[in-house]
């Protein structure tokens, strides 16, 4: 097994705050049989480092294209794909988790920019 990569005194060193929006638990089944969520999503204050995407980030997409306005979330707790999350004001979708458990102690993540296209955000 490899010796594990530890990243969390990184994070914790260079970390800064932003609001992940975390779905609430709880919820109910409706007649039809759809789950109806029981409470609104709350945003709730994380840490991370949270980095522009690099120009090999950039030119070697798996999926498709990456913006300029993309990041890479690096952080101690998991969050989920197509979780919503915000930094400095500016709205993200977590994307993706690029799996590097075996060999480190924090999670890495993929976020879209999910801002309007004529704005700033």
């Amino acid at each position: 097994m490899p010796e594990i990569i530890s990243f969390k005194e990184m994070v914790v060193e260079n970390g800064v705050p932003f609001v992940a929006i975390v779905e609430q638990e709880g919820g109910y089944y409706e007649d039809a049989g759809d789950w109806v969520p029981g409470g609104s999503p709350q945003p709730e204050n994380r840490f991370g480092v949270i980095l522009p995407l690099s120009g090999d980030d950039l030119r070697y997409s798996e999926s498709g294209t990456y913006s300029v306005k993309d990041r890479k979330v690096y952080t101690i707790e998991a969050l989920n794909p197509g979780q919503k999350i915000e930094y400095k004001g500016i709205p993200y979708t977590v994307q993706n988790f690029k799996d590097f458990t075996d060999y480190t102690d924090v999670f890495i993540y993929l976020a879209r920019w999910a801002g309007h296209e004529h704005s700033n955000n």
